[in-house]
């Protein structure tokens, strides 16, 4: 009798046992997502609130974009670094260091004093996001490796890198009307609170590079060329491209990235091997993420002035106006990756999510002095909304999917940096080009007149939609040629291993 029983007992504790580690991966799923959305969400977050920023501390038109800028060149420069520390000592280590120093730095720049401390502490966000980031996808990596439970997991955690910028607004708007724009920083602190209490907890500092070294050469080239590249575009906003503020540090960040990919095929221990780029599939995933986060600031930027400055809306209506698009975005996230992607594979899914994403924004061109946000804007953002979610989510995975593990961390810093690469020039470029446009329509009119004024607003955005529009278009053909046929089939030699 007792024979009998204990194969039985044994069985139920080995099931319960899968249970319990199952429930955990999706708890390390929470605490990852949670971790992101704050390094996400501070990339617009603060954009909100910067006009009472401006008026508390007193600083000027001309420096006010280095509030946002100062963010995103500190991350971008130092996404590959953040991603490379991850692998070679613990993604418990880099995750939880990456979240003390987020808090720490955000709470600084909440009590700023002066438009010199606000502009510090914004800079070092960007330090301890790059740490973080990385840390975060790559531990959502290898932790979850069943094809559907990664699928669901990367669903969720591609919407919320899709999203977050429009969470951001919401939120701002919301602290900044209800309390003060300094709590668009204190928030953080909360945040991280529970992220971090959930980081020490759940996760295992297993380190899969341990016996590498850190590529030093190859690090101080990458960051330099990130830097300048960023740089470069974000003069492009306040400088004509011609100024060699501009195209020099265009030209030095092309050069010295050129450098670091020589540098990456004679390194011993290369910063990015780039057998993580050499691979079809993942060199299209990371395009996608690149063209993605360069069109989405269309979306986000000209239509939050329009909604504010055209439609009158407050910082919270304006954050509000946005959620359609991120529920559009969260449900295409969902079916893309756990359904379409599985079934028909990438070529297919990618370049429509492109596609659908370009007509919202061609839709969106519509708008008008006197439009109304229910017809003119809110059936376009559900519509590129979706348009995103079938793109970015699975983007993401595939990019991640079947990296050794030791280059996991290196994979997920590649491809936030491509996001944020590509918003900044996204940025520059539209800014420029709405400029350019408001410009030429008040050519020979009254500039006093404040219709005329009104329209040439319009002007430059439907400008920057159409680019918008038409950059989605390029980043479909690009996807649909890329991509290879069929189910991608991951590696078994690379199969991530699970770490909790």
């Amino acid at each position: 009798m007792s024979q009998k029983t204990l194969p039985e007992s044994g069985q139920e504790g080995a099931v319960e046992a899968t249970a319990a580690a199952s429930a955990k991966r999706w708890w390390i799923l929470a605490v990852v997502a949670l971790a992101q959305l704050m390094v996400v969400l501070d990339a617009t977050i603060v954009n909100i609130a910067l006009p009472s920023a401006q008026a508390d501390l007193g600083f000027s038109d001309g420096n006010r974009q280095w509030i946002v800028t100062a963010y995103a060149l500190a991350f971008a420069s130092l996404l590959l670094l953040g991603g490379r520390i991850a692998d070679l000592f613990g993604r418990k280590t880099a995750f939880l260091i990456g979240v003390v120093g987020f808090a720490a730095v955000s709470a600084l720049g909440g009590a700023a004093t002066n438009f010199e401390m606000l502009v510090t502490a914004r800079a070092l966000q960007g330090a301890f996001g790059a740490l973080l980031a990385p840390a975060a996808l790559s531990l959502l990596n290898t932790t979850f490796t069943d094809a559907r439970e990664r699928a669901r997991a990367f669903s969720v955690y591609g919407a919320i890198a899709g999203a977050g910028g429009a969470v951001g607004l919401l939120l701002g708007g919301v602290l900044t009307d209800a309390l003060d724009w300094r709590w668009t920083l204190y928030v953080n602190v909360v945040i991280a609170v529970v992220a971090f209490a959930g980081g020490w907890l759940l996760l295992h500092n297993h380190r899969d590079a341990a016996n590498s070294k850190l590529d030093v050469p190859g690090t101080l080239l990458v960051a330099a060329g990130l830097f300048s590249l960023v740089y470069g575009f974000s003069n492009a906003e306040t400088h004509d491209w011609s100024s060699p503020e501009t195209w020099g540090f265009l030209v030095a960040g092309g050069a010295l990235l050129a450098a670091f990919t020589w540098w990456q095929t004679r390194a011993a221990h290369p910063l990015l091997p780039l057998r993580i780029l050499l691979d079809r599939n993942r060199a299209a995933s990371f395009l996608a993420v690149l063209i993605s986060g360069g069109g989405m600031f269309g979306v986000f930027l000209f239509l939050t002035y329009y909604l504010q400055l055209n439609l009158s809306f407050s910082p919270t209506k304006t954050g509000v106006a946005f959620l359609p698009m991120v529920a559009a975005l969260m449900v295409a996230a969902q079916v893309s990756t756990t359904t379409l992607v599985p079934r028909i594979g990438p070529k297919v899914v990618i370049p429509l999510g492109f596609a659908v994403a370009a007509v919202g924004m061609a839709w969106l061109t519509g708008i008008g002095v006197g439009s109304s946000y229910l017809s003119a804007v809110l059936p376009q953002l559900i519509v590129t909304g979706f348009g995103l979610g079938l793109v970015m989510p699975p983007a993401m995975q595939l990019a991640t999917g079947g990296v050794a593990a030791e280059d996991a961390g290196v994979a997920s810093a590649t491809v936030n940096a491509m996001q944020q690469v590509g918003g900044s020039i996204g940025t520059a470029l539209l800014n420029t080009l709405a400029a350019s446009a408001a410009t030429d329509y008040l050519a020979g009119k009254d500039p006093t007149n404040k219709l005329v004024q009104a329209r040439a607003t319009i002007e430059s955005y439907t400008t920057a939609f159409w680019w918008s529009a038409g950059l989605f278009a390029v980043g479909a053909l690009i996807t649909f040629l890329l991509f290879r046929r069929g189910v991608p089939e991951q590696d078994a030699d690379a199969a991530p291993v699970v770490h909790m």
